[in-house]
């Protein structure tokens, strides 16, 4: 029987890498370079006329004829498993109606709990595997899928075991993230409290079969307090689970601070995170997540804290929030352009944040995110002069070739 290709050592020469090292300047360029993978980990990445003749031989050859590779993107923060849309609510906010006020009056993500509870988990898997597809075509590896439209035990489940199926269905790296506390669920009549106890008697289950690798919640007005949010934490914390925050996207609920005191892998969206939120994340070492399709779809003024962010050294991931009302994007590299655009993120910046950052916002960093020697061999090729590109432009995909664990499974036709 043949090995399968990604048992077969492989060769990528006469290419440019971006490797992302942190251990050289800026996005780690290394012009002239190769990149040898054995057993699906990248076994060499450096300077073509340095590479050892040993990894050469015996190798599949791919000659990258002077094309840029980077690690593979990830996607941090996905809502991808959901089922239906809520293109009226668009239609309503372009009438004048605000996220909260169609919150409010029972849409949002009270909506998508009713579409998500009415789909079984075969038709979850089927709606989202076009989504899922949008990404992988544009070189994304690793994505982060959360749960939170189910809202009870067996809705969560059926939402977390759709998520585990995509990576059984397309190679690629799912990381889930259980959000159970998104929002009060329409039977529990708004008692936050009483449905805050569900969440964490749903939590230990999941976990025990393997369906968690994370817990995230909405702190918010509209959703929940800090003091429900630590409830939940301090489960996850005793089962060992790392935890994830949507902070401060629509008031400052001071869910950054929130964050970095359970040291929590990341604090997302931050649109109105304060100074002392800022130093809180820097303090702790969690990553910001930044959203642009999500402030951009709902047409919000309040920019997240970039420059502060940036001067605390606090790391930056750029992420789709792909959901269906609030950022319906299935395209990382449209992300990097609304974070330049809007947020004022740097090309490095932006490109950094799909990659490294996003892997340090997965705690994944030990794993992919960088073309360092020993990590999962996860790559993009593309079909640009200079990076900038990646970044600049809107609504061409340059996508040459998308490797997983060193098999390429993705290959476009454009040379």
């Amino acid at each position: 029987m043949t090995a399968p290709l990604h048992a077969v050592p492989q060769l990528w020469r006469n290419a440019r890498l971006a490797t992302l090292s942190p251990a050289l300047p800026g996005l780690g360029v290394i012009e002239r370079g190769a990149l040898a993978v054995r057993d699906g980990r990248i076994a060499y990445a450096g300077a073509e006329r340095e590479l050892p003749a040993a990894l050469r031989a015996g190798a599949a050859i791919h000659d990258c004829e002077g094309r840029w590779i980077t690690p593979g993107l990830v996607d941090c923060h996905t809502h991808l498993v959901h089922a239906g849309d809520r293109a009226g609510e668009f239609a309503r906010r372009l009438r004048g109606e605000s996220y909260e006020q169609i919150a409010q009056s029972g849409g949002g993500i009270v909506a998508s709990v009713a579409h998500l509870r009415a789909a079984g988990e075969d038709e979850l898997v089927r709606q989202s595997l076009p989504r899922l597809d949008a990404l992988l075509a544009e070189g994304a590896t690793t994505i982060e899928i959360k749960s939170g439209y189910g809202l009870s035990d067996v809705h969560e489940r059926k939402s977390l075991a759709a998520a585990r199926r995509l990576a059984r269905e397309r190679a690629v790296r799912i990381r889930t993230t259980f959000l159970g506390a998104h929002a009060v669920p329409p039977e529990a009549a708004g008692d936050a409290d009483a449905y805050v106890d569900a969440v964490t008697r749903m939590l230990p289950p999941l976990a025990a079969d393997g369906l968690v690798d994370a817990v995230d919640a909405f702190c918010e007005r509209i959703a929940f307090s800090a003091p429900q949010v630590g409830r939940v934490f301090d489960v996850a914390k005793a089962l060992g689970l790392p935890v994830k925050l949507h902070a401060d996207q629509l008031s400052n609920s001071h869910g950054a601070a929130l964050a970095a005191r359970y040291g929590a892998l990341s604090a997302d969206h931050l649109e109105f995170t304060d100074d002392e939120g800022v130093e809180a994340l820097a303090r702790a070492g969690t990553t910001a997540v930044l959203l642009p399709g999500a402030y951009y779809f709902l047409r919000e003024t309040q920019r997240p804290p970039v420059e502060r962010l940036r001067n605390r050294r606090v790391p930056m991931a750029v992420a789709t929030d792909n959901n269906p009302g609030s950022s319906p994007l299935s395209s990382l590299l449209l992300a990097m352009n609304l974070a330049a655009v809007l947020f004022g993120l740097t090309v490095e910046e932006c490109i950094a944040g799909v990659t490294r950052e996003g892997a340090r916002a997965l705690g994944l960093i030990d794993a992919i995110g960088t073309l360092e020697v020993g990590k999962a061999a996860d790559l993009a090729v593309w079909n640009v002069d200079n990076l900038a590109q990646l970044v600049q432009r809107m609504g061409m995909n340059p996508l040459h070739a998308r490797v997983q664990a060193g098999a390429t499974t993705t290959r476009s036709v454009a040379r």
